[in-house]
């Protein structure tokens, strides 16, 4: 592979001549695959119990393992669509495992689509917290909302915003931001080879004055007290140093952390300007298995204390009547928060979920269902929520039943009486204890009510 002459050479400076042709025969070796397993369904332990992918631990990431791509196709399986796991590139792991997250923290994910690192932050959410995940592009934001749901993140906000809007509508409100910024991503070149012909039409002179305008507004937006992590997948110390010693310069009341914990393969940063950043973490494949990422955490000082959004969504503590019946048999305190009706849609905030009124929202808090005439019909983010106890009538396929795919896959099924134990109306399907998605029984007959979009194919 034919790298450009400008990288090679900034590589080389940054590196040294030897660990540059360490890092140049990486391209000759394998891309490493990745798997997260998601804590805020199944424990770590758990999950390697039931599953059969042949994995291998990621030694910096305690939920982190690595696949074989030629061996399994763990995409395929139905513990994905169970929301038990993520696929995520190993070194990309990386940030949100390293901004800690306390139970009632406000977290932004500000640049968050496809939501690899929002689904690990949501994941981690505790009662009296929320996740507002934010992406530009609204296509990219459906992507986004589509893995933060089948995860099971409930206490969230999903907007397609321009950050300066959120800037003026949560200004020094979130107690952890993660910042991924858009970038060269040099550290991607192993992986997709594309990379390379974006890179000669947008390299880090691009990106640069984006994320410095990206990273002033996580600023605005940072309380007193909290901290915020900026990441890239790129190797440049124009995008990433300096970025930082820019925004240290600006405002002396931030100052960069030790990542922690740390790792025996991170590499230090590079000081710029007489600044030390050595306290920022390079991952660099000829270190680690892993492909590349920049990661530094930084704190704004002050003591933190709360505040609301300056214009807040108007909710409602009443449930439409169409809505009563089937939520009773939800075992949730529904009194723990408030409703939003958005015209046919019914969400769920949770107490602490602080909604600002005029974004565009992808969603609203929970998606709890449709509103129609006379009746009400749940939602496919409701079901993948919900643990199967919190639900009166549920309907269980064990794994390896063949109706556990063909359920998946929008089909009808059948059961037997002692199945369905004379239940009869909406049932939530589960693969053994974790929900999958809705049905409606019927004399043994299971009209499938999992999400069109979300079908295995």
């Amino acid at each position: 592979m034919t790298l450009p002459e400008a990288f090679e050479q900034e590589m080389k400076q940054l590196l040294g001549e030897e660990e540059y042709e360490a890092y140049r025969k990486t391209f000759d070796e394998a891309v490493h695959r990745g798997l997260r397993v998601n804590n805020g369904k199944i424990s770590t332990e758990e999950f390697l119990r039931r599953t059969d992918i042949p994995l291998k631990k990621v030694p910096w990431i305690p939920n982190g393992f690595y696949y074989d791509e030629e061996s399994c196709n763990p995409a395929k399986d139905a513990d994905y669509y169970a929301g038990l796991y993520y696929l995520q590139e190993p070194s990309a792991m990386t940030p949100a495992s390293r901004l800690p997250i306390e139970p009632d923290d406000r977290v932004l994910d500000l640049c968050a689509a496809p939501g690899g690192k929002a689904t690990e932050l949501g994941s981690r959410i505790g009662e009296g917290g929320m996740l507002l995940a934010n992406d530009i592009s609204n296509s990219r934001a459906k992507a986004l909302l589509r893995n933060l749901e089948i995860q099971g993140v409930g206490r969230l906000l999903v907007t397609s915003e321009d950050p300066e809007k959120l800037v003026t509508l949560y200004p020094a409100f979130f107690d952890k931001i993660l910042l991924d910024a858009p970038c060269s991503g040099e550290g991607m070149f192993r992986k997709e080879s594309s990379m390379l012909r974006y890179y000669s039409e947008n390299g880090p002179e691009h990106y640069v004055p984006i994320q410095k305008k990206l990273i002033e507004q996580a600023y605005q937006m940072l309380a007193e007290g909290g901290e915020l992590l900026y990441s890239t997948c790129t190797f440049s110390v124009k995008e990433n140093e300096e970025v930082i010693a820019g925004l240290l310069d600006a405002h002396p009341d931030m100052e960069v952390q030790e990542i922690t914990p740390g790792y025996e393969g991170f590499a230090p940063g590079v000081s710029v300007n007489g600044r030390d950043l050595s306290r920022c973490v390079h991952i660099f494949p000829q270190r680690m298995e892993g492909e590349g990422h920049f990661v530094a955490l930084l704190k704004k000082q002050g003591e933190s204390r709360k505040r609301q959004p300056s214009r807040l969504l108007e909710t409602t503590k009443k449930l439409p009547k169409e809505a009563e019946e089937f939520l009773a048999g939800v075992r949730v305190d529904w009194k723990n928060g408030s409703f939003a009706l958005v015209k046919d849609q019914l969400y769920f905030l949770p107490e602490g979920v602080c909604a600002a009124k005029g974004l565009r929202y992808l969603r609203t808090g929970l998606s709890l269902g449709t509103v129609k005439k006379n009746r009400f019909e749940p939602s496919q983010a409701l079901a993948a929520y919900l643990k199967k106890e919190e639900y009166v009538s549920c309907l269980t396929i064990p794994k390896g039943d063949d109706r556990v795919m063909r359920y998946l896959k929008g089909e009808t099924l059948s059961f037997s009486e002692e199945e369905c134990q004379g239940k009869k109306g909406w049932v939530l399907v589960c693969l053994d204890d974790f929900p999958l998605g809705w049905g409606k029984i019927n004399n043994g007959t299971l009209k499938n009510k999992y999400y069109a979009g979300w079908r295995m194919v």
